[in-house]
């Protein structure tokens, strides 16, 4: 769910801006020879402005080449560096972690020749001296902390090529849409070694090398998806705590699953009428049959949510509906469906991760979901009517 909202504290952006944000002047953007340590602020960032490294350029022929380097101790791997994973390992990178960015070639190879540029509401930033790799085969580690950003699509078969290296005792942290990406990255990793978070702030990639923050609603939510253990739960508030620290307000949830349920809600209503439709999520409200349809689909996921034992924090459907139309619709009247976006450049979308995983939990309950499967099925055949494909490894 994203819903144009006032920008984080000042105090969290006036840190962000205030943390060093690249190497020295005439560096690359990506990172060659030994990554500084992880150690006290003043270390790291001593570390950064010392670390004198040469300006190189990414080359592909096919497949891209990560920049040869060695691991630190304490780095983190953005899975799927698009706009979202850009802005995130950008920043934290800005605070001094040493980041690798796994994305695709054009926009690594921006980076690799003139850093990362983000902008919008969390400030503008410069970010150099990032790792770079187009491929997981490149990568190192291992990595204290493995964001992923991927696409529901991608998430199975991302989670299986970084657990190799991840460290014994680091977590991967799912920052995705939809329903199933947790279960999934627990399958390929383990349980113990997985957190989930609910993001709601926008962002895209003005151009390679290039994202930006469009809108934000509220803080970043990590958890465990069992909030009894400690250990997880942890972890999260550390992570919660550094992505703060770097200009990302987020905060530890002792009930992810309702979060990411709530999300779901949300973009199972809009998300694929704007896309079948081709208008802003404003639109559907206003038009009596958009809103009857959108009605079906809350009512339908409400109770798949109900039947799994989720507690929501509306008492049912209705209770929801009169936040999602007096509040949260109206904040994002202007946003453009990310399934609208992904269909016209030919990608994949998420849908099998939303009405698609709503369909399905309502089968094995025997709920009955024929508004949001119909949805499901009419994107899937939008995807594939007339529309070329781009390149969608490792999306983001």
């Amino acid at each position: 769910m994203r819903r144009r909202s006032s920008p984080p504290p000042p105090a969290r952006r006036a840190r962000a801006r205030a943390a060093p944000r690249s190497v020295p002047h005439g560096a690359s953007g990506c990172r060659s020879g030994r990554a500084p340590g992880r150690g006290t602020s003043g270390a790291r960032a001593r570390s950064r402005a010392a670390d004198t490294t040469t300006a190189i350029r990414l080359s592909h022929a096919g497949r891209g080449r990560i920049v040869t380097r060695v691991a630190g101790a304490d780095e983190i791997l953005i899975a799927g560096a698009g706009a979202l994973g850009s802005v995130v390992g950008g920043l934290l990178a800005a605070a001094g972690w040493p980041v690798t960015l796994l994305g695709r070639p054009a926009h690594m190879e921006a980076i690799g020749a003139s850093g990362l540029a983000i902008d919008g509401l969390f400030g503008t930033h410069r970010i150099r001296g990032l790792g770079c790799a187009t491929d997981p085969a490149q990568l190192d580690g291992p990595y204290a902390a493995v964001f992923m950003t991927v696409k529901a699509y991608d998430t199975a078969a991302m989670a299986a090529a970084v657990a190799p290296h991840l460290a014994r005792d680091g977590f991967l942290l799912s920052l995705q849409n939809g329903l199933g990406n947790v279960e999934a990255a627990e399958r390929a990793l383990g349980a113990a070694r997985v957190l989930g978070a609910r993001v709601i702030f926008g962002s895209e990639l003005v151009a390679p090398g290039h994202a930006r923050v469009t809108v934000y609603a509220d803080p970043v939510l990590i958890g465990s998806p069992d909030p009894t253990d400690a250990r997880r739960q942890d972890a999260g508030a550390r992570w919660a705590a550094e992505l703060s620290a770097a200009g990302i307000p987020a905060k530890l949830t002792g009930a992810l699953t309702a979060e990411l349920w709530a999300k779901v809600l949300y973009n199972a209503a809009l998300n694929p009428l704007g896309a079948l439709l081709g208008v802003p999520y404003g639109d559907l409200p206003v038009d009596r049959d958009t809103r009857m349809i959108m009605d079906a689909v809350i009512e339908e996921a409400f109770a798949v949510a109900r039947a799994e034992g989720v507690e929501l924090a509306w008492p049912d459907a209705s209770g929801y509906r009169a936040v999602f139309y007096g509040r949260l619709v109206p904040s994002t009247a202007a946003h453009r469906s990310s399934m609208l976006q992904d269909i016209e450049r030919g990608r994949p979308t998420e849908i099998d991760a939303i009405n698609g995983q709503v369909a399905a939990r309502g089968a094995a309950h025997g709920v009955p979901t024929p508004v949001n499967a119909t949805l499901a099925r009419l994107i899937r055949a939008r995807t594939r009517v007339g529309r070329p494909r781009e390149d969608t490894r490792w999306s983001a």
